[in-house]
């Protein structure tokens, strides 16, 4: 599994290095790119964890299938399924680092990453129209082009208020912004503000160096904003989605996340199970390079099913959680159906 994991893990370095030279400039350097890819590198180890396990086991006991060992093992009178039990043991190691690196490791360095190209990518400019993220808050909608690590501080705040009719009130844009944490909960000091009023019969315009902006947004759901779902923690999708529900907004998507990323371990259970089945049944005397195939086909295979169900899931309205469970429920009802009749 150590071998796999390090191959896979070369392998996506190299593609998501040469990817991210081909957006550098003379803000955003080639060293600054480097240093962004390795801090992410961590996220595609969580992400690859599940095959890396799948391939590891595999191929593992496929080398003691094609020496006989396997055969010496069962004839010596040890139960098939002491076999899979000492197969799982490092599993449940990868299934534990699994939980550490999509909990604590992974989208911290993600989140500050993503925060430090952002801020890069701004240079001297206020706004940025092709970066930044968009936010919507009661009736304003907001855009804010960089975050700083730690979701404390803001580089080009623009805003956008609505009335109950949805008419354009006002636009303002600040240059950047700070949080300020008080009894009340916190609020944001704006600076270099400019307010445009859209009024019945007039259009006017305000400049302010400063301005007070209460707003429910918290640093910790800033820095969440920063990453895609599937790239955040499994709490920081859980806080969110709450969050977005409490606004009135779709939050299918981050709950879809949240249950993947929680049975993240289960899958790869499911997944070494199924790799265990075939090498005591049908791959019993097949060789490396065959075994590899099977290796990336189940893969690939779990993959799809798992990536048609999560939009279907979303399309058609029934339960995320189903479109996690499913592929895993399959993998786990096959992988015990070929142990059966191998006992």
């Amino acid at each position: 599994m150590l071998v796999v994991m390090a191959l896979t893990t070369s392998v996506d370095l190299v593609f998501s290095l040469a990817d991210e030279l081909g957006s550098t400039d003379e803000n955003y350097t080639s060293v600054q790119a480097l240093y962004f890819v390795l801090r992410t590198t961590p996220t595609a180890i969580y992400e690859l964890l599940s095959f890396t396990a799948l391939g590891g086991a595999l191929i593992g006991l496929g080398i003691l299938a094609s020496n006989n060992e396997l055969v010496v093992i069962q004839t010596a009178g040890v139960n098939t399924w002491r076999v899979v039990w000492s197969a799982m043991k490092p599993t449940l190691l990868v299934m534990v680092l699994s939980l550490v690196l999509g909990e604590y490791v992974a989208p911290a360095l993600e989140q500050q990453a993503q925060s430090d190209r952002a801020v890069l990518r701004s240079g001297e400019q206020a706004i940025g129209a092709g970066s930044g993220t968009w936010q919507r808050i009661g009736n304003e909608y907001i855009h804010i082009n960089a975050i700083i690590p730690g979701g404390e501080g803001l580089i080009g705040v623009t805003r956008y208020r609505l009335d109950d009719q949805r008419r354009l009130v006002s636009s303002s844009f600040a240059a950047n912004g700070q949080y300020v944490a008080s009894d009340e909960g916190g609020y944001w000091q704006l600076f270099d503000v400019v307010e445009t009023l859209f009024e019945t019969t007039e259009i006017t315009t305000r400049s302010y160096l400063q301005l007070d902006w209460n707003a429910d947004l918290s640093p910790q759901l800033l820095s969440v904003l920063l990453v895609e779902p599937q790239r955040q923690s499994i709490s920081g999708l859980y806080r969110f989605a709450s969050y977005f529900q409490d606004e009135g907004l779709e939050a299918d998507n981050y709950f879809l996340a949240f249950w993947k990323k929680l049975l993240q371990p289960v899958s790869t259970a499911a997944l070494v199970l199924l790799a265990i089945s075939f090498v005591f049944g049908p791959l019993r005397e097949a060789t490396m390079g065959f075994r590899i195939f099977v290796a990336i086909s189940i893969g690939l295979g779990f993959t799809i099913v798992q990536r048609l169900l999560e939009p279907a899931s979303l399309l058609y309205g029934f339960s995320p959680i189903l479109a996690v469970l499913f592929p895993i429920i399959v993998c786990v009802l096959l992988g015990g159906f070929l142990m059966q009749r191998v006992r």
